[in-house]
């Protein structure tokens, strides 16, 4: 590293949970941001502040006035233009060195293959089921691991699943078949409180690093990647509980034999 990167990621660096192997790790990551969203855009800030490398950034909607409550890393001046490329604009203003890339479209079981090349890790923050479910197929078909973060009024969830590994569950053994866009409220129709998302959001950041950290071998807890736990968390209370979701033998997406 340069001096000058070592004095911007010095507090991670004497983290022995980090260290410079694990702030090297950060920085040869590609992450693929499913959604640039509640849920995506604080993703996206932490992710640029920890260090990855590389961001790839896909959504097909635009700023919307109403997407500042929570949306924390668009303004004003961003209303009309691509959620994903405004994000982009983002990123490269606070860290030039981050290589990043916008796609304004909906990803798909068509196009995930080309959009998920040379992905490290997927983190989707999407706001429907039947992107969701697309996502995890194609990441276990890529055998690329997922952080998956999803808010609804005041409940939270974020998980992190290897389904392209022997014994582990992938989102779709989480939800089952049955899902699609229709089933899906929305913020509009129930509302949401901005912290909040922006609570699961940086948490899922969080456990997008966890991965990466595992990757690399990195000591310690953090760097325990929690595959299949899936953490629910209560905004009223506030609270946290953790279950662990069971590979399905029957899920359509597992793998006949693990990686």
């Amino acid at each position: 590293m340069t001096p000058d990167r070592l004095s911007r990621f010095a507090r991670h660096i004497v983290l022995p949970e980090v260290g410079g192997v694990g702030q090297m790790a950060l920085a040869g990551a590609h992450v693929v941001v499913i959604g640039c969203g509640g849920i995506g855009s604080p993703a996206i800030q932490y992710l640029a502040a920890a260090g990855v490398g590389r961001l790839t950034l896909i959504d097909d909607d635009r700023v919307e006035a109403s997407n500042l409550q929570r949306q924390t890393i668009f303004t004003e001046a961003d209303i009309g233009q691509s959620k994903a490329q405004a994000a982009a604009d983002w990123v490269q203003r606070f860290d030039p060195a981050i290589d990043v890339t916008a796609h304004q479209t909906r990803i798909c079981a068509e196009n995930a293959q080309a959009l998920l090349k040379d992905a490290t890790i997927i983190l989707d923050g999407c706001d429907n089921f039947a992107t969701r479910l697309a996502v995890s197929d194609a990441a276990v078909a890529a055998q690329i691991p997922l952080t998956t973060a999803a808010v609804g009024r005041f409940q939270g969830q974020v998980a992190n699943f290897a389904g392209h590994l022997d014994q582990h569950a992938c989102y779709r053994c989480f939800v089952g078949d049955a899902f699609d866009a229709t089933d899906c409220d929305t913020c509009a129709a129930d509302g949401v409180l901005g912290a909040f998302v922006g609570m699961v959001g940086t948490m899922a950041a969080q456990s997008a690093i966890r991965i990466i950290l595992h990757a690399a071998g990195a000591p310690g807890p953090l760097a325990d990647p929690q595959w299949g736990r899936l953490h629910l968390i209560d905004g009223l209370a506030p609270s946290l509980r953790t279950i662990t979701i069971p590979a399905d033998p029957a899920c359509a997406a597992q793998p006949s034999s693990g990686a």
